[in-house]
């Protein structure tokens, strides 16, 4: 009897408590609206301004680094110096401004030596309208003029009658050229550049400019050369 009170009391509990209803089921999610991706950024990315590297500059094979300017010639005058005539004594050559001048480098034992005649004649020649002649010994060719100067003013005056100015021996070319002549041969061309040989001329005209080269084989009675110092002269 107790067994089927027990058994009843149960099976009222059941009917009075109700099985829980099932959770209702989500709600289906609403679709998003799409959302466009980001687009990439087109523009370049920025770099770290650079300055450019300096090269050096290349110069093309066989040229300086720098277009050297031609060098500028000495200056034409020529009379700025002072030297020792044959016999020993100083001579400023500026004395002889106002004349035109023929400056020859002389040698004594030279193939060209017997040009101290045709020098000596057209000095005496054309003095008197202001023109003389400077000679200058030297030894640089051959060594065709190894005296001393009292031996060359002695072989010039006893041989020659030299008496056109004559001075002390002197070097005309190379490291140990005298500066008058170092002058000269710094000057433009055709006059510039070294003595050749001896008795080389250069012609001078009144201002103490030098004007002509005339080389060794022309002779002191050459038709140019005397046109030419008759031009300086005026005559």
């Amino acid at each position: 009897m107790n067994l089927l009170a027990a058994a009843l009391l149960s099976v009222s509990s059941l009917v009075a408590d109700p099985a829980p209803a099932p959770a209702p089921a989500p709600a289906p999610a609403q679709d998003q609206p799409k959302q466009d991706a980001p687009k990439p950024d087109n523009k370049p990315e920025a770099k770290p301004e650079s300055k450019p590297e300096t090269q050096p500059t290349v110069q093309p094979a066989g040229k300086p680094a720098e277009e050297k300017k031609q060098a500028t010639p000495a200056s034409p005058y020529v009379l700025g110096y002072t030297l020792k005539d044959i016999d020993g004594k100083d001579v400023d050559l500026s004395q002889y401004k106002g004349k035109v001048i023929l400056f020859v480098n002389v040698a004594s034992k030279c193939g060209y030596t017997p040009q101290y005649a045709g020098l000596e004649k057209l000095y005496k020649e054309k003095a008197a309208k202001g023109f003389v002649i400077l000679g200058f010994p030297a030894n640089n060719f051959g060594e065709q003029e190894p005296g001393s100067d009292a031996e060359i003013k002695s072989f010039c005056s006893s041989k020659y009658n030299v008496t056109f100015p004559m001075f002390a021996k002197i070097s005309v070319r190379g490291e140990d050229a005298h500066p008058l002549y170092k002058q000269i041969a710094a000057q433009a061309k055709p006059v510039g550049g070294d003595p050749q040989w001896n008795f080389t001329k250069f012609l001078v005209d009144r201002n103490g400019n030098v004007v002509g080269r005339f080389e060794p084989k022309v002779k002191p009675d050459d038709a140019t050369l005397n046109k030419r110092i008759d031009e300086l002269l005026g005559s």
